[in-house]
């Protein structure tokens, strides 16, 4: 098929470069603009941008100029990087303007009409795209994808909810420098050091599972019925995020269980054939000391949830360890595997 053009919203950020990325030689999408503040409109990508990935900068990206972020690009999807204060009024205007707009940012994931998705997950979710349209008057749309530290952790919480209910979550993230974007923390805070307080963190955490794990009806999603108790903290690690979660079924289960409900998981089968969709959504490890951030993140290049350390809990039923890459998986290639679903459901053509 021919392919779709797309364009990056905040392309020179710590999450836009990482779509600028995963972006490179896409089979199904085509960047045709990069956009950036008022200091870098005008300038290429290879100037304007101070590049902080590993790998080096894409080839095509480092000739294109940067453009204004208003309506009107040569885009049918815009990734959005945006900060969610720009987000906030940014992104209505391309959605009114007829982009669909795959967004990574915070300020529209609640609302009871934008998706709130992982592919994995709630597929179905992406009906209330209908219901957005209807509502704004929008030939475009917002579709999101969730807070970084939420999607790990979700993804894993899929098949049990499905297989044995989930009643109580109590989680701790050991969040990496990265989710802070750059320059991120300053080293004299965490270097030494672990803090224990991430700015309108916790809230994110503990609501937004429970809409995603919800049931669609026809106006909105009715959130799961799961209470989660959350501590989130920032860590010295560059990326990948690890959470320990303990958890309250509305059964008693134990580890054994749980693992073989998290590897015998079967998530819908056009997410499958996704390009950016990993051959293993979850990966459980059986060592004592995994997942680890710098050893595990990478699996599947990015895309899988890796779980472990499973066993029982003295206070719920069973508590496990979970890590994701968190600017892959938990931003930009969560929200590039959004687009992909909704080329591939007939949403965006």
């Amino acid at each position: 098929m021919a392919k779709i053009k797309v364009a990056v919203l905040g392309a020179t950020g710590a999450v836009g470069q990482r779509f600028v990325q995963l972006l490179d030689n896409h089979p199904w999408f085509e960047v045709t603009a990069l956009t950036g503040s008022d200091r870098t409109v005008g300038q290429v990508y290879g100037e304007a941008c101070r590049w902080v990935l590993d790998k080096p900068m894409p080839d095509y990206a480092r000739s294109m100029k940067v453009v204004p972020t208003e309506p009107g690009l040569a885009a049918a999807i815009v990734f959005s990087a945006l900060p969610s204060d720009q987000a906030k009024a940014i992104e209505p205007a391309f959605a009114q303007a007829g982009h669909g707009v795959c967004s990574n940012a915070s300020a529209y994931r609640m609302d009871d009409d934008v998706p709130l998705l992982i592919p994995e997950v709630n597929p179905d979710h992406t009906a209330l795209i209908k219901v957005q349209q209807q509502k704004r008057g929008w030939s475009g749309f917002i579709a999101t994808n969730p807070n970084c530290t939420s999607t790990g952790f979700t993804i894993a919480f899929r098949p049990l909810l499905d297989r044995f209910g989930i009643k109580k979550a109590f989680v701790v993230s050991l969040q990496a420098l990265s989710g802070a974007g750059y320059p991120g923390v300053p080293s004299v805070d965490v270097v030494d050091n672990v803090i224990p307080y991430i700015g309108g963190e916790e809230p994110k955490v503990e609501t937004e599972p429970c809409k995603m794990l919800g049931k669609l009806n026809a106006t909105h999603v009715i959130d799961a019925p799961i209470t989660i108790s959350a501590h989130t903290n920032r860590v010295a690690v560059i990326d990948g995020h690890t959470v320990c979660v303990s958890l309250e079924f509305d059964q008693p289960i134990g580890p054994q269980a749980a693992a073989q409900a998290l590897l015998d998981y079967e998530w819908a089968a056009i997410v499958r054939s996704l390009p950016s969709a990993p051959e293993h959504v979850i990966e459980v490890r059986s060592e004592a000391d995994r997942p680890q951030p710098r050893r595990d993140r990478d699996t599947g290049h990015g895309m899988t949830t890796v779980v472990g350390r499973l066993r029982e809990d003295p206070l719920f039923h069973v508590k496990f360890v979970v890590l994701s890459h968190n600017t892959i998986r938990g931003a930009a290639g969560g929200s590039l595997l959004n687009a992909e679903l909704l080329v591939a459901q007939g949403i965006v053509k």
